[in-house]
C-alpha cells in the first residue's frame, strides 16, 4: 500500500520499516490484550516477520538485480531544469511543493538544477548544473 501512495508520505522510514512495525504490532495485539496463551504465538509470528524482513534486505543487498524489485527507487522530480510532471503526479506533489523543497536547498531557479530526486526516505536530493550536489538543506542565516 505504501508503494501505491508514494514515498513522500512515509517520511524518514522506508516502506519495509513501516510494514515491519505494523505487522509486528498486529501479531502481538492478542498477546497484549491479556490472553496469556497467545504470548508464545505472538512472539513466533513477530519473530517470523522480523526474520523475513531481514532476509529480504539481505537478498536485496547480495543480489543487486533483485534490489530493483524489492526496494524503492529515487523518483526524478527535475530533469535538466524542467519539472517531471509524471513523477509529480505519481507522488501527488504540486509544483508549489516541489519549489518549496528546492528553496529549502537554496535553489530559486529550476535552470540551476541538473537533476532533483525524491529519495525513498522522502527527502529530496539535488544535483546542480556543474556537478555540485546539495545533500543538506540550506541553513538560514542568524541575524
Amino acid at each position: 500500500m505504501m508503494r501505491v501512495i508514494g514515498q513522500r508520505e512515509s517520511g524518514g522510514l522506508g516502506v519495509s520499516d513501516i510494514l515491519l512495525v505494523v505487522l509486528v504490532a498486529e501479531a502481538m495485539a492478542p498477546s497484549l490484550e491479556g490472553d496469556s496463551s497467545a504470548i508464545p504465538d505472538g512472539l513466533l509470528v513477530a519473530a517470523t516477520i522480523v526474520f523475513w524482513s531481514l532476509t529480504i534486505d539481505a537478498v536485496a543487498y547480495r543480489w543487486s538485480f533483485l534490489a530493483h524489485i524489492l526496494k524503492a527507487r529515487p523518483q526524478p522530480l527535475v530533469e535538466d531544469g524542467r519539472l517531471n510532471r509524471r513523477a509529480m503526479r505519481r507522488e501527488l506533489m504540486t509544483e508549489e511543493e516541489v519549489r518549496a523543497q528546492l528553496r529549502l536547498h537554496g535553489v530559486d531557479d529550476l535552470s540551476d538544477i541538473s537533476r532533483a530526486y525524491l529519495e525513498p526516505n522522502g527527502m529530496i536530493s539535488i544535483i546542480r548544473r556543474g556537478g555540485g550536489e546539495t545533500d543538506e538543506p540550506a541553513r538560514p542565516e542568524i541575524l
